[in-house]
């Protein structure tokens, strides 16, 4: 199984330094990797405003994608395109070029995806599509990763800058007091900031996921 992930920026035309924006992002990306290397082919600019990765397992693409939405400060975001399938390349004389049934399901799940933020579900970040001929099992999983994501999107479209970066910071294993000292507030301060945020949920979704490792 092979996992192709589209993303592509958030409001890109109205970025007022789109250059300044994809060092934000390209910074992001590293440091996830750098935190909790998962992807096999970590996500790389290709045209645009668009990027592509490749993930071994849905769970990574999930865990490594959410540290991405976590990491990202106000004003910057990515949707994601999850596609499970098979991937080639296709020589050319630019270079090579990404194809097969698993890039055009990433393609059909961000369509999903933008289709679902401008209508009832504006927090509506990722989405999932298999290839055609998945079995029983991966349809169902599917389905039930994409009921998770609906909701993991709406709670952390919801947070502030400051709780997405203690979600991050606890996702990583950070102590809360070291993570107060980084705020320059207390600990009591960040116990009460992660719960409001509904990050408890977020870390046991992703220890789940995870196999418990997290």
């Amino acid at each position: 199984m092979v996992i192709a992930v589209v993303a592509d920026i958030v409001g890109s035309r109205k970025l007022d330094d789109r250059s300044a924006a994809q060092r934000v992002l390209d910074e992001t990306i590293a440091l996830v990797e750098q935190d909790m290397p998962l992807a096999s082919q970590p996500l790389t600019p290709t045209v645009g405003d668009e990027q592509q990765g490749v993930y071994r397992r849905l769970e990574d693409a999930l865990v490594s994608l959410l540290m991405i939405q976590l990491r990202l400060p106000d004003g910057i975001g990515f949707r994601f395109g999850i596609g499970i399938g098979a991937v080639s390349t296709v020589e050319s004389v630019h270079g090579e070029l990404a194809d097969g049934p698993g890039w055009y399901a990433a393609r059909e799940a961000i369509e999903t995806v933008h289709a679902k933020e401008g209508r009832a579900v504006p927090r509506s970040r990722t989405w999932i599509v298999g290839a055609p001929g998945q079995d029983e099992v991966m349809e169902s999983t599917i389905a039930t990763s994409n009921a998770y994501l609906l909701v993991r999107d709406e709670l952390v479209g919801a947070m502030s800058e400051r709780e997405r970066r203690l979600t991050y910071g606890r996702l990583i294993g950070r102590s809360q007091l070291d993570l107060a000292d980084d705020e320059g507030i207390t600990q009591p301060s960040v116990s009460k900031s992660l719960r409001n945020a509904g990050s408890t949920a977020i870390l046991d979704g992703v220890t789940a996921l995870l196999g418990g490792t997290a």
